[in-house]
């Protein structure tokens, strides 16, 4: 299972039927657990723990020091969860001191060549990051999300729950959970609910409904973001998704994109 070429530092710890590639580069204090196989040259660096079944391809880089002219090698983390792929080409930072000190993905993710999580980064689950998508530092990804291929995001913006964002998209704020954003004149800009994700994702008609509703009162009701919200909370009750569209507004730092 371990290709005699393969470099693995005395102190990892790999499950006993992990495969490991030729020429492939396993760091210090580096956790692998079952049926995960690594690929022919890639490289799994320092402080990084892999969960079951994943698959690393060939030239991906998982657990590399950040990006970051700070860091000086400190002790810092890569936690992948189970039944990622991550395929060749692309790149997993590991985190800072200044930040979280850990870069963090859950489970049942794809990440497709040349897409790259850079330090501090909160990656849920379900989470698909087409070709040559990028995250800047400190940026938090929630669960079932599709960014779409060459898109960039800002350091610290947030990407909502089942939202979708088009190919070239350049986000610098954060996007609401349940939308869909693309390119607008500086920015991104949200075009609408992810009506197709929601569908099939099993989302009843009734919650997506509520989701119309509240998405029209905010940005088509010529409201002040508070009376469009007090609105909502009056005509829409005992929606969670909506409680948390609502709730993910109020968390929101540096503003989000408008529709």
């Amino acid at each position: 299972m371990i290709h005699p070429t393969a470099i693995i530092d005395a102190t990892a710890s790999l499950a006993s039927d992990v495969g490991v590639g030729p020429y492939a580069i396993i760091g210090k204090h580096v956790t692998i657990g079952k049926g995960t196989s690594i690929g022919a040259h890639a490289v799994v660096g320092d402080w990084t723990v892999l969960g079951e079944n994943n698959q690393i391809f060939h030239q991906s880089s998982i657990g590399a020091p950040p990006q970051d002219l700070k860091y000086r090698g400190e002790e810092c983390w890569t936690r992948i969860g189970n039944n990622n792929t991550v395929r060749e080409f692309a790149t997993i930072h590991r985190g800072t001191v200044t930040g979280h000190a850990e870069t963090v993905v859950g489970n049942d993710n794809l990440f497709m060549a040349y897409s790259h999580v850079a330090h501090d980064c909160i990656i849920g689950n379900g989470v698909v990051m087409a070709n040559v998508a990028t995250l800047a530092g400190h940026v938090t990804v929630e669960d079932n999300v599709i960014i779409g291929g060459l898109v960039a995001v800002h350091q610290f913006s947030r990407i909502g729950a089942y939202a979708m964002i088009g190919g070239g998209t350049m986000v610098g704020l954060d996007i609401l959970p349940y939308t869909i954003a693309t390119n607008g004149k500086r920015d991104a800009k949200l075009r609408g609910l992810n009506m197709i994700g929601l569908k099939r994702r099993g989302f009843s008609d009734e919650t997506i409904t509520n989701l119309k509703t509240a998405y029209k009162t905010l940005f088509m009701a010529d409201l002040k973001l508070p009376d469009a919200i007090a609105r909502i909370n009056s005509e829409i009750s005992n929606c969670p998704q909506v409680d948390y569209l609502l709730a993910f507004i109020d968390a929101s730092q540096r503003g989000f994109c408008r529709g």
